[in-house]
């Protein structure tokens, strides 16, 4: 059954997520790219399902990096305020590409404002860095070629902007490959793809300082269990 053939998965807060289709309208059905949007929902719902200060919602996705694409955006609240916010792409050529070790290819964005004190730490790329492996070691460990970059954004006024106050931030830009699929391994890349989207939110509520509390379990095959770090506090 394909992606667009099942119920859409209930948001946190009573809201009804939008099922992705993934593709539009005249771009031909791949069952291998609607079991990984099938696992991607099942992520999405995890995420949503546990914790109200993130916010996901579709996004638009680009046309031009593979055959399918999707993508997803994600807003985090802190004390009902924005906090920080991420991109996730989902991409599925099923000839690979170079670089590749499969057929999939996961993309993400976080950005979040931080402390200067925090900006300034010469350890904050480590650190940033740390908080991605570490979370893709726990929801995701079949990751390979992982690439990316941790920036520290420091914006000063002068002239007449001269009394705006410095503004710090943090953006993490990575990509990697889950678990390659083929039939005998597919049910791993489901899970791996489930655990990206976990591992993503993960790395976002770090940046945005939010608190991470309580687990949740993203996948029902027996000896596949893997928990989320997962929690947080109301937006409204």
């Amino acid at each position: 059954m394909r992606l667009a053939d099942t119920p859409a998965p209930a948001r946190a807060g009573g809201q009804a997520a939008t099922v992705p289709a993934g593709r539009d309208s005249g771009q031909a059905a791949d069952p291998s790219f609607d079991a990984a949007l099938a696992a991607l929902a099942a992520g999405r719902e995890a995420v949503t399902s546990s914790r109200d200060d993130l916010e996901l919602e579709d996004w638009p996705a680009p046309k031009r990096l593979a055959p399918h694409a999707f993508a997803l955006a994600a807003t985090a609240y802190r004390d009902g305020e924005e906090a920080g916010t991420g991109k996730l792409m989902l991409l599925y050529d099923p000839d690979g590409q170079d670089g590749w070790t499969g057929t999939f290819r996961i993309v993400c964005h976080v950005q979040a404002d931080v402390e200067e004190e925090m900006a300034a730490d010469p350890l904050l790329g480590e650190v940033g860095w740390s908080w991605l492996t570490d979370a893709l070691e726990l929801h995701a460990p079949g990751y390979t070629v992982p690439s990316g970059t941790v920036t520290r954004v420091i914006t000063e006024g002068y002239g007449t902007k001269s009394d705006q106050p410095t503004d710090t931030g943090f953006e993490l830009r990575a990509s990697w490959c889950p678990a390659t699929s083929s039939l005998e391994d597919a049910a791993d890349t489901a899970d791996e793809i489930s655990g990206a989207v976990v591992a993503w939110c993960d790395v976002l509520a770090a940046a945005a300082g939010l608190p991470a509390q309580g687990t949740v379990a993203i996948s029902s095959r027996p000896g596949h269990q893997r928990a989320a770090s997962l929690g947080g506090r109301r937006r409204r």
